[in-house]
């Protein structure tokens, strides 16, 4: 294999992780930010999660 070869296969594995790395992150950010519960009661000795519930 040239040193060519092996430089661009490196630089596309590179990339390929880069990319893979994003997309997985973009996609945790998504799912976090559609999983949020609504308000719920809370106890009565227990303030509630959020100011406006």
């Amino acid at each position: 294999m040239s040193m060519a070869l092996q430089k661009r296969l490196a630089i596309l594995g590179a990339v390929l992780l880069t990319g893979l790395f994003v997309a997985a992150n973009a996609h945790l950010i998504t799912v976090a930010f559609q999983s949020q519960t609504g308000c719920v009661t809370p106890a009565p000795d227990r303030m509630p999660a959020k100011p406006a519930c």
